[in-house]
């Protein structure tokens, strides 16, 4: 069972390859229709590699210090807690906000445009450049889609403006700006620079700063170098190498001086904060340390022990670790809500302090009752002394702070005028049209054959209808012409059409000539498969090998494969004269009957007994006999004769029938005759390949002539 697997599979992989070569061949055989493709297609590629634009590229090197600003190393802790600080994605963001590229829209202008309209110039990369300092158009002409362009005039620094139908509007001058009613408002421009010659033209374009803003935000590329490194990159392209050096600079220097503004911001609202709470805490100093001093008076000095200056140490430590947290807390809710993490963690940190206090009053509770009051005083001056001292240095910290802001965010390395254009690849471009080209050319090729359903593969053929395929003979070279009495096997043997003919032949000399079969029915489906053809070379091939042969057109209603005296077969018949005398004699080996003259009705000669009585004469004197009957689907002349044939060898034209042709008219000769004919076919007209390429090496055989 194994090996049946195997059989199998094997001449699936085979015929596999082989359709893998004949498409390979049947495009190479189209070479010249895939040749004007491929320069189609090569000229394409010069024109879009040539068209498009040059692009420069350029970018910026950011550094984030995303733990923090001067604010929140002069606070400490607390600072730590009031600078949000704000991590490398958030800042990419922030490079990409509306808030930093409205600026630089503004400051580069980038609402206007002048795009060069030449398209020679194009081509030849020879484009002018305008750039726009200002410019206004009257809104009714934006809504009627009046182009206004802008053309160079024979002084290079002076230009004039063209309305509708290229109207002069205005004439100006490099720097100068101007103003012209039109269409019922007012057109006002002003040209920063000009560098074209002079009869160029631009067209003017001036766009929302909305659209101009969302326009270079799809142009920018904003990236963090590495995980977690605070390296942000910016870059674009821009038709301008200059411009795009520009634009990014400008990017940077705004986010930069609206960052310091940002932090500088936040410092004020710290030292507002402070300010207001310095008051209150000045006051609960004073209370306390008037009430120490009157419970000195009253009480006198009190001399404390070590333990109790302990207890009192660390009492005010955390009593002042609460007050800090407290005030951490109140930051943190003018920033976040209650719910949030950073509220929740200050919330048990202070929880965790207010279990510790409440151990240090347990322990203090076992102490005299006077030194428990003189404690409790005198742990309320240290904490609000401490807390007011905090307080202070903390405001005059933040006071240098707002003064010589920073920010978080410095420039690691400026946007470069780029040398080379970043696009297009013009050799990708180029090869790329080129390919593409191609490979369209191939697509419509494989289409057009495809299209025609036609069987062109010879094991679908064998496997559809069980009759072998027993050979296929290849288109003739440019210039080979096939002759009756010298056809193509004869006059170019080294061939490849010739050596497939002799293939042929050998394949069915090992059905022909048993048991005294002598007479090969040569037939096709319909007319043009190449029938006459491949009857006058097998015959030829056959005389060469050394049989004599008789070839007998048996088209009796229009033969034309040979014609002597418009005598032939059909004159044989009605005088049942079956000698020599009709005969020619192309050589000692090689001899045809013509048609003869033609009838209306064949059917009445061929249904007689003397057409069997003209073969059995001539099977005693030939070795073969090659009968050139009309196409089956023509005509029925070809069914009387198969009952006369030993064999037939049916033509098929490549790629010229479906299958259902096929087994139709393999269907047709079984049911004329009682015993079905065996039967063989040859494929006609097959596309060269190197499989067909014997070449000359065949001419050493030195085949005799007929």
């Amino acid at each position: 069972m194994d090996n049946n697997v195997s059989q199998n599979v094997a001449p699936k992989q085979e015929d596999d390859e082989i359709d893998i070569l004949e498409i390979l061949m049947f495009l190479k055989t189209k070479w010249k229709f895939l040749l004007v493709f491929l320069l189609l297609g090569l000229f394409a590629g010069g024109v879009a590699a040539m068209w498009m634009r040059p692009a420069y590229k350029s970018d910026i090197l950011l550094q984030v210090d995303v733990k923090g600003n001067k604010s929140s190393k002069a606070l400490g802790e607390m600072g730590a807690l009031l600078d949000v600080s704000t991590p490398s994605e958030a800042e990419m963001q922030l490079i990409k906000s509306r808030m930093v590229l409205s600026s630089v829209v503004e400051e580069q202008r980038l609402c206007y445009s002048a795009v060069p309209l030449d398209k020679v110039d194009r081509l030849l990369h020879r484009e002018g450049r305008m750039d726009l300092e200002f410019l206004s158009i009257p809104r009714a002409v934006s809504e009627a889609k009046i182009k206004i362009k802008a053309r160079v005039l024979p002084d290079s620094t002076k230009f004039e403006l063209l309305g509708e139908d290229d109207a002069v509007l205005l004439k100006g001058e490099v720097g100068e700006t101007y103003r012209q009613p039109y269409a019922g408002d007012t057109l006002a421009i002003c040209v920063r620079s000009l560098n074209a010659r002079p009869g160029q033209t631009f067209l003017l374009g001036a766009t929302h700063p909305q659209m101009a803003v969302a326009g270079l935000l799809g142009g920018l590329s904003v990236s963090e170098e590495g995980k977690n490194s605070g390296i942000i990159r910016v870059s674009m392209q821009h038709a301008y190498p200059d411009r795009v050096a520009d634009i990014l600079n400008s990017i940077a220097n705004t986010y930069l001086k609206q960052n310091i503004e940002m932090r500088s911001a936040e410092a004020k609202k710290t030292l507002d904060f402070l300010e207001e709470q310095l008051p209150s805490v000045k006051a609960k100093l004073d209370s306390s340390e008037q009430k120490l001093t009157s419970f000195r008076n009253a009480n006198g000095t009190i001399d404390l022990s070590g333990e109790t200056r302990v207890h009192l140490e660390k009492d005010v430590s955390l009593q002042q670790r609460l007050l800090e947290l407290e005030q951490k807390k109140q930051e943190a809710l003018r920033l976040f809500q209650a719910e949030h993490p950073t509220v929740r963690t200050i919330e048990q940190q202070q929880a965790r302090l207010y279990g510790e206090i409440a151990k240090q009053k347990k322990a203090a509770d076992k102490l005299p009752k006077t030194q428990q009051e003189f404690l409790s005083l005198q742990e309320e001056v240290e904490v609000n002394n401490k807390l007011y001292t905090n307080l202070l240095n903390n405001i005059q910290q933040l006071r240098v702070v707002q003064a010589g802001e920073v920010g978080n965010v410095r420039i690691v390395d400026q946007a470069y005028v780029p040398i080379k254009p970043a696009k297009p690849n013009r050799k990708l471009i180029f090869g790329g049209v080129a390919l593409a080209f191609l490979l369209l050319g191939c697509a419509i090729v494989l289409v057009r054959r495809m299209s025609h359903n036609g069987v062109a593969s010879s094991t679908e053929v064998e496997q559809a209808t069980g009759i072998g395929v027993y050979g296929k003979l290849p288109m003739l070279g440019k210039g080979t012409e096939n002759n009756v009495l010298n056809p193509v096997v004869h006059e170019k043997p080294d061939e490849p059409f010739a050596e497939a003919v002799r293939a042929l032949r050998t394949a069915l000399e090992f059905s022909l000539f048993a048991d005294g079969k002598k007479v090969l029915m040569v037939s096709g489906l319909i007319e043009g498969v190449g029938k006459s053809f491949v009857s006058t070379n097998l015959a030829c091939s056959f005389a060469m090998s050394g049989k004599k042969v008789l070839l007998v057109d048996m088209d009796l209603r229009r033969g034309r494969m040979f014609k002597k005296g418009h005598k032939g077969l059909c004159e044989m018949l009605r005088a049942e004269k079956f000698d020599d005398e009709y005969i020619e004699v192309v050589s000692e080996n090689y001899h045809i009957i013509g048609s003869g003259k033609r009838v209306v009705n064949p059917g009445d000669l061929l249904n007689k007994s003397r057409f069997g009585t003209f073969l059995d004469t001539f099977r005693k004197k030939y070795d073969l006999i090659i009968l050139d009957t009309p196409p089956v689907f023509q005509c029925s002349d070809a069914l009387l004769v198969e009952k006369y044939a030993d064999y037939l060898l049916c033509v098929l034209k490549q790629s010229a029938h479906s299958m259902d042709n096929i087994q139709e008219a393999l269907s047709t000769f079984d049911r004329s005759t009682e015993t079905p004919l065996p039967k063989a076919f040859v494929f006609n007209e097959c596309e060269r390949h190197s499989g067909y390429g014997y070449g000359g090496y065949y001419g050493y055989y030195g085949y005799k002539k007929y």
